[in-house]
């Protein structure tokens, strides 16, 4: 389903009058189909925003579930076992689709450039975009990685470029380094243990700052796995090494790459404030720190969807941002088991895992039915 992009001309950065809503629809340009996004288009199908024109902006026509995705990388799914379904979602929603790549962003003029030379204008923008994956882009980060680096995102492709792994891991044991800086990474590296149990696995991961109740768990079930975890960084990637931050060296055969933090190459020039990491710096709503009318979603869709409904009426936002109270913890925990995590208590077991499966699962049809 694809929409041509339109450009509306007008200043950047003075709100529209009244009388100008009432001839044409405001514009909110959802930017990456992200879990907040489609948590938003399912809400959006039972509460419209009035008077707003909604368009999507994403090249994929289908999002794994993120929850599922270890269990996908260790063989306990097939990808339609797992997978959202986009244009559903879209029709539902009664919103525009346009199936492009962001080019560029120019913040100033509120201006969104398209793959195919197109622009769309907003009068808001929400990013929630799947991490960024390009050659070039992971060359710059760590050399080495475009060539011989494996990613493990998108997972929507995910079992074209496992394929070849597994043939190879039949024929003998590799020495395969999940790369990651996020905790996920612990979670891939037992799916990978669990899919090619002859392998020898590493975690390589930056230090974590304060480590949660489910992150300690799971550093006992890599460690019970025979899986070490180095909290280092990689500088170089060759065929058959790792070079490490510690001047040390990391034979490796398969070099996993889990980076969920790298930036999208069109934010350098998009006008917005950055922080050191080179992402989008934020306020306690949610917005840009430089440009209000740009929000930077992430998994708490409500906030966004709070947010986003107050200022399509034209009310103000609440004086204090409200945070997320922290839930139930359901992580892959690898041999048919999953980690629980609450607050400052967790345990592992089957019965955790079962539940995790039964909750993804129930989770995953709310988006397809």
């Amino acid at each position: 389903m694809n929409a041509p992009a339109v450009q509306r001309p007008g200043p950047a950065d003075t709100p529209l009058s009244p009388e100008a809503h009432s001839n044409q629809p405001r514009q909110l340009v959802l930017l990456g189909a992200g879990m907040a996004h489609l948590q938003l288009l399912h809400t959006l199908a039972r509460k419209p925003l009035p008077e707003v024109q909604v368009t999507l902006v994403a090249e994929e026509t289908q999002v794994v579930h993120p929850a599922m995705g270890p269990g996908l990388v260790g063989g306990d799914y097939q990808q339609e076992d797992c997978t959202i379904p986009l244009e559903p979602l879209v029709r539902r929603a009664g919103i525009r689709w346009l199936q492009q790549q962001p080019v560029s962003l120019d913040a100033a003029q509120q201006t969104l450039t398209l793959g195919d030379g197109s622009s769309q204008h907003y009068e808001w923008l929400s990013i929630n975009a799947a991490p960024a994956h390009h050659s070039e882009q992971l060359e710059q980060t760590i050399p080495g990685a475009g060539k011989f680096g494996l990613c493990v995102y998108p997972l929507e492709t995910w079992a074209q470029r496992w394929q070849g792994v597994s043939e190879l891991a039949a024929k003998k044991a590799l020495r395969v380094a999940v790369i990651g800086d996020h905790p996920v990474v612990l979670e891939l590296a037992l799916a990978v243990q669990q899919r090619l149990p002859s392998c020898v696995v590493t975690v390589l991961m930056l230090p974590s700052p304060a480590g949660t109740a489910g992150t300690t768990r799971l550093l006992q079930q890599l460690k019970a796995q025979r899986i070490t975890v180095l909290h280092d960084t990689a500088l170089q990637i060759d065929a058959g090494a790792v070079h490490l931050g510690c001047g040390a060296q990391l034979a490796c055969d398969v070099p996993l790459l889990a980076l969920q933090h790298l930036p999208h190459a069109w934010l350098a020039t998009s006008g917005l404030a950055l922080n050191a990491d080179g992402q989008a710096g934020t306020d306690g709503y949610l917005r840009s720190s430089s440009h209000p009318q740009v929000w930077i979603a992430n998994g708490d869709s409500e906030s966004l969807l709070r947010n986003l409904q107050a200022v399509a009426r034209g009310a103000r936002l609440p004086a204090t941002a409200r945070q997320p109270e922290a839930g139930i913890q359901l992580l892959f925990g690898g041999s048919q088991q999953a980690v629980m995590a609450w607050g400052r208590y967790s345990a592992t077991g089957r019965a955790w895992h079962w539940l995790k499966d039964w909750w993804d699962r129930r989770q995953l049809r709310r988006y397809t039915m």
